[in-house]
């Protein structure tokens, strides 16, 4: 199976900390770091995820030149994140059409396209890579539109982006819900078992890599959405970014 990821790819930074006092200087605590760790995060998390999911694919993805770092500096006990920086962001290279682009496309199976809307990608890339796409699932953070959205095979979107977008009038559309699961065409598609949420970082990515994965061998959509849901419910009752 050969799996083409793209778009804007980042290193998720986590800095455990101790936070025992507050500073005289003003009122935030003091953060003493503990340790930290480090991983590919936004497309770099989906491809990720496909090879912890699906390891005998052949996975390609094509991202941004510039490195973006998110930094979050979280209280080690209670897992309380008390400060996100990132960098990297101001200057994002454009996205590029090429023959390589265009075999890529050709002779993947399935298409992830992870867009996080810093300016490597534009609609008419979007909408571009859609028509060129076989099988083709979207996940964006960008305001969408009925063009963009219309030749993706399926358009991943959680709660506070549908709302966003609440305009769109295609049937493609799957909408995360957190511990209650997942909407397609009207059904909510419950979680088979609800975690409490440690942390939500990435979570989005594992879903959107384990249904496209599922719906390729399956094509069946309701086992695909339960099989996603199950695989973030393993994540998000996990530390930091990680994969199931």
């Amino acid at each position: 199976m050969n799996i083409l990821v793209i778009g804007e790819t980042c290193v998720d930074k986590f800095v455990y900390c101790e936070a025992k006092q507050l500073s005289p200087e003003a009122p935030v605590p003091v953060l003493t770091p503990l340790k930290t760790t480090e991983n590919k995060g936004m497309a770099g998390n989906t491809f990720n995820n496909i090879i912890a999911l699906s390891p005998n694919s052949r996975v390609k993805y094509i991202c941004q030149e510039e490195h973006i770092i998110k930094t979050r500096y979280v209280e080690e006990k209670s897992n309380h994140m008390f400060l996100r920086v990132d960098e990297g962001e101001n200057k994002i290279t454009r996205f590029k059409w090429d023959l390589i682009t265009d075999v890529l496309l050709g002779e993947a199976d399935i298409v992830i396209v992870s867009d996080y809307n810093k300016g490597f990608l534009h609609d008419a890339d979007l909408r571009e890579i859609a028509r060129k796409s076989k099988l083709s699932i979207l996940d964006s953070k960008r305001n969408l539109t009925n063009k963009i959205t219309q030749d993706y095979t399926f358009v991943k979107l959680n709660e506070s982006e549908r709302l966003n977008n609440h305009y769109l009038d295609k049937d493609n559309i799957i909408t995360t819900l957190g511990k209650k699961g997942a909407e397609y065409q009207g059904i909510i598609y419950p979680s088979p078992n609800p975690q409490q949420t440690i942390d939500v970082s990435g979570a989005g990515d594992t879903f959107t890599a384990s249904f496209i994965l599922e719906y390729f061998k399956t094509k069946n959509t309701k086992t695909s959405i339960e099989f996603a849901n199950k695989m973030s419910s393993i994540v998000v009752s996990k530390r930091g970014v990680v994969t199931p």
